[in-house]
């Protein structure tokens, strides 16, 4: 299928409205990863990560009809996806904390190759002092970094996804980043 046949999200919700489950697939196909990530990345368990986004995509599948169109598919999934994250973990969700970890425990961010030992020792107790200080975050700080920081979306995308004003995102960012360096100045004064 060349580039100008891949059809767009909006045609696939349409066709998937209309009872085409091989378009929703599709639909799944092409944004299950990145939504994985940023739900692996907030309740921090690989299996409970998978569980929430199955559901997410079946939450999704059956509330098709009330999806108005006046954000991108992506952006509605990940609102689907958090709430049911948030939802999962006041449940009862078998793990409370977060991880920085990518898919199946391999570091969401690659170091790089050409680091002396001592170089990824100090990286790897660095990546465990943000995660413990992560771990801290209440779930709307980690929600607002991970999609700042780590998944990299427009304050725009993220006021969309959270259903805030970008005003409001600005200064929820701005707290959470200095909430996470609060608790990584303690976490550092402690292990000295």
């Amino acid at each position: 299928m060349s580039p100008s046949e891949v059809p767009a999200d909006r045609d696939l919700v349409e066709r998937a409205r209309r009872g085409d489950s091989d378009a929703f697939g599709l639909l799944v196909v092409r944004h299950q990863d990145r939504i994985y990530t940023a739900v692996l990345r907030f309740c921090g368990d690989v299996e409970d990560a998978r569980d929430i986004v199955q559901r997410a995509f079946l939450n999704a599948w059956r509330r098709l009809a009330s999806f108005k169109g006046d954000s991108a598919f992506s952006t509605w999934m990940y609102r689907i996806a958090f709430n049911e994250s948030v939802s999962f973990r006041r449940g009862g969700g078998r793990r409370k904390h977060l991880s920085i970890e990518g898919r199946d425990g391999e570091s969401a961010v690659e170091p790089a190759d050409d680091r002396r030992p001592g170089d990824r020792l100090d990286s790897e107790e660095n990546r465990a002092k943000v995660q413990e200080a992560l771990n801290q975050l209440d779930p709307e700080e980690r929600k607002i970094l991970i999609l700042k920081e780590l998944e990299d979306r427009s304050y725009e995308e993220i006021a969309e996804i959270l259903e805030i004003p970008k005003g409001t995102v600005r200064s929820r960012l701005f707290r959470a980043r200095e909430s996470l360096r609060d608790k990584l100045k303690i976490l550092m004064k402690s292990a000295t």
